[in-house]
């Protein structure tokens, strides 16, 4: 397949792909600020969290496939489909009556979602040399962090002025500029290529991950039901692995996973992707509900994590020159449990602010996680293998999203039932059930007490899987950088694993 787009028409192009970055991008942040109004007209604040793990792993699961087709059937079509498919679940969720109508308009679009940044991040590589390559990815960097600062102050001036379905729809003109722009620019010429997609390897994945996902969640249930869970969780799971050391391109190589330093590098950005999604779905829920603070005051402690974590991506490669590789990613990697240890001296009484500077350490440190890592994962193997090892840093993050957004609801609503005590946790409950319940739960001492101490079981979640963090990362075998050395390539080189796929400089 070859990407053909005149020289002047690139601009148009570039511009559609930014456009649908930032609709993918926006939506985690305004979603994140407007869960609790949600919340208090939908009910059903026990799957808060689903909001989001829905999402999250309908886009993990969808991404890989998507990659694939794109490879099959042409990057134009697929993007097509898969912004409709995400504005179609757009405009249902804006649509939705209850908690469970919007988890499942959620689900579908996620499905949309998932076809958008692995495409669209292989167009820009099909368009652009090598030694282009650097600046249009410094323009989708600058969208992201255009669209985390952006997003929470978007959710919160909605939720006060207008109806919460809006930060859905908010979605449409984007998407709809979007879809005229692959129309008009996007032009292809398709070379057959047989591609197997690992279709019973996305759907082992799926049960296992569900499977484990409702365990987390519904912790009430009967013995009876959650030992079913449990094994159907071990047993999809080892057909999964099973499948994937069979299947001819499978969605996960055991072998690439297998090397340390891959292996480290991914578990460190799993983990980093658990802490920080319970941070994105907490935070706003503490600075409204415990502090009394607006949403719009809420967006701006979760815009410090957004404007960290940018921060540290633009200026990473003065911290490589300066300190090297390791260096670098060892510091990000101490301010992450350093920033979640802040949130554990929140009090009912704090300012916002020191909510705000928490989420600024964790940010700043996942910046320079999230981007090191890469760079170490793209630099310890074969060009050849390159699109694999980066998608498996993507995936591992995805993941952790996923699987952490589940894991931290559950551990505040064990934390409700723990400290509220049967009545007191029921009537938590039906204050944050109410569309004004935040600031009621806000006015009310007793209730106000439970859930501040039920969301600090959710801060020690976050801090000790930041701790965890902080532990995979100092396990990355980076060797300190030789005295002289260009300080990536030496590192890197050093620390590659041995053979045909270590590059060679």
């Amino acid at each position: 397949m070859s990407t053909a787009v005149d020289r002047s028409k690139r601009p148009f192009l570039i511009a559609s792909i930014m456009l649908a970055t930032f609709m993918i991008a926006i939506e985690a942040t305004i979603v994140a600020t407007a869960m609790p109004r949600i919340v208090g007209e939908l009910g059903g604040f026990t799957y808060y969290s689903w909001v989001f793990s829905a999402f999250l792993l309908a886009q993990t699961t969808a991404t890989v496939i998507y990659g694939k087709m794109a490879d099959v059937f042409g990057r134009k079509p697929v993007l097509i489909g898969g912004t409709a498919v995400f504005l179609a679940g757009s405009v249902l969720c804006g649509f939705a009556w209850s908690m469970g109508s919007l988890i499942l308009f959620r689900l579908l679009q996620g499905l949309g979602a998932g076809a958008i940044a692995p495409v669209t991040m292989t167009v820009i590589g099909d368009l652009y040399k090598l030694e282009e390559r650097g600046r249009a990815q410094g323009m989708m960097a600058s969208v992201w962090a255009t669209s985390a600062v952006i997003g929470p102050l978007a959710g919160g001036v909605i939720v006060d002025t207008l109806s919460w379905a809006w930060i859905f729809w908010i979605n449409l003109p984007f998407g709809v500029l979007t879809i005229a722009g692959f129309i008009l620019f996007l032009k292809e010429k398709i070379e057959p290529r047989e591609v197997r997609i690992d279709y019973a390897g996305a759907g082992l994945f799926t049960v296992a991950v569900v499977s484990l996902l409702v365990i987390l969640t519904e912790t009430d249930a009967g013995a009876p039901l959650l030992g079913g869970l449990a094994l159907l969780f071990l047993l999809s799971g080892w057909l999964f692995l099973r499948q994937e050391r069979r299947a001819p391109e499978p969605i996960i190589s055991i072998a690439l996973w297998g090397r340390r330093l891959i292996a480290t590098s991914n578990a460190a950005t799993l983990l980093a992707g658990m802490a920080l999604i319970g941070l994105t779905t907490i935070l706003p829920v503490y600075v409204q509900g415990v502090l009394g603070r607006s949403p719009i005051v809420a967006g701006f402690t979760l815009t410090m994590l957004v404007v960290g974590w940018p921060m540290a991506v633009m200026l990473s490669s003065r911290f490589y020159r300066a300190f090297g590789i390791r260096r670098t990613l060892r510091t990000g990697s101490l301010l992450f449990p350093v920033g979640a240890a802040v949130l554990l001296f929140l009090t009912p009484q704090s300012h916002p602010a020191l909510a705000g500077a928490g989420s600024f350490l964790m940010g700043f440190g996942m910046g320079l996680i999230s981007l090191t890592t890469i760079a170490v994962v793209q630099d310890s193997v074969d060009w050849s293998m390159r699109g694999s090892a980066t998608a498996s840093i993507i995936f591992a993050r995805s993941l952790g999203n996923t699987i952490g957004a589940t894991a931290l609801g559950a551990v505040l609503n064990l934390g409700i039932a723990h400290f509220g005590s049967g009545a007191l946790a029921a009537g938590v409950h039906d204050v944050l059930n109410r569309p004004d319940g935040l600031a009621d739960l806000a006015a009310d001492p007793s209730v106000r007490a439970v859930f501040d101490q039920a969301l600090h079981w959710s801060f020690w979640g976050v801090a000790g899987v930041a701790v965890l963090t902080f532990v995979a990362i100092w396990l990355i075998p980076i060797a300190p950088r030789p005295a002289g050395a260009r300080p990536q390539e030496a590192e890197i080189e050093a620390a590659a694993e041995p053979g045909p796929a270590t590059v060679g400089h």
